[in-house]
């Protein structure tokens, strides 16, 4: 089994499927002579033609829109949001027409389409090539998200979602791109949308999160287990559909829930989590749910002091963890 960086699983899950299916294309803003701003089509163009691997124009409405008529039409398009803040172009074709053909077609129709898009902060990227969107589209029935956090999981799960019959989300988090690794099979193999991952057992609290935090979680779990504290940390993997099961199950664990995700607090994913819990754990729980997510403000800052008091980090994470363990 070999290491692979997690944008490196994004790269063989394409190829493969593209070798695998001549229905499956990709396309989007530099995707093709250039590889990719973040180089995940690398070499694609060169395998598989200017016919399978398109740069389009700066229009990410018309990107998915193609996409959708091409899905439709029995193709199987990855289109790229180059980065995930300029998705909200794309916003209608997702909602109104993705999300929406199987169930207006009363089944006659469906969208086997995957959008990609790179999302998240801690690049120093500024308003708009930091910003988390994932919730905007958890409130659609039609549409499954997932936000994988290993390379292992990535593989998968995207080859997964291009041989769903269903339009997904895919977003990947930029600051994973290069700074995760791990193993990853050889060759073919998908894993269930749909299902989270325990990544860490424990006894005394239980963390539910997904993408970057789940490392970041796993960090203030080492350092907090040096205090005495067992933290069992769930990677939610999926956001639509979430694994109920998993969910409760972790709840019911340890009896004390905390939610981390980059995302503003405010609607976010970990409310709907919440949520759940509420109105189907509530007597396992021991101690109110905690959230700790983004601070209430539009975007992530570019000056570095304030891009840090955004970002949530290990020993904010642990502080956390402290404060609910001792509840």
């Amino acid at each position: 089994m070999a290491i692979k960086s997690y944008i490196e699983a994004v790269t063989e899950a394409l190829a493969e499927e593209m070798e695998a299916d001549p229905r499956v294309f990709v396309l989007g803003e530099d995707v093709g002579v250039r590889g990719g701003v973040f180089r995940a089509t690398a070499g694609l163009i060169e395998r598989f033609g200017e016919d399978r691997v398109m740069d389009t124009p700066l229009a990410e409405s018309a990107i998915v829109g193609v996409a959708i008529g091409a899905a439709m039409a029995g193709m199987r398009p990855v289109a790229e949001i180059q980065f995930a803040d300029f998705i909200m172009p794309a916003f209608n074709q997702i909602v109104s027409e993705a999300a929406r053909i199987r169930y207006r077609s009363n089944n006659d129709w469906d969208c086997p389409l995957v959008i990609r898009a790179p999302y998240g902060g801690g690049v120093h990227g500024a308003l708009y090539h930091s910003q988390s969107v994932e919730a905007l589209f958890h409130h659609v029935p039609g549409l499954k998200i997932v936000a994988p956090s290993t390379p292992y999981e990535v593989k998968g799960l995207l080859k997964a979602a291009i041989r769903d019959e269903d339009p997904v989300l895919f977003f990947e988090h930029k600051r994973c791109y290069r700074l995760i690794k791990g193993d990853v099979p050889e060759g073919d193999y998908t894993l269930p949308i749909g299902k989270a991952n325990v990544k860490r057992e424990g006894t005394d609290i239980t963390v539910f999160t997904y993408g970057l935090m789940v490392h970041y979680c796993l960090e203030a779990a080492d350092i907090v287990a040096k205090e005495g504290i067992s933290a069992h940390i769930v990677d939610l993997v999926t956001l639509k559909p979430l694994d109920k099961d998993a969910i409760l199950e972790g709840t019911a664990r340890t009896g004390k829930v905390l939610i981390v995700h980059e995302d503003n607090k405010v609607g976010g994913i970990g409310a709907e989590v919440s949520a759940m819990i509420a109105e189907e754990a509530l007597f396992e729980l021991d101690a109110p749910i905690a959230r700790l997510c983004g601070p209430e403000i539009p975007a992530m800052p570019y000056m570095p002091p304030l891009e840090k008091f955004y970002m949530l980090n290990p020993n904010k994470i642990a502080d956390a963890m402290r404060k609910l363990a001792e509840f």
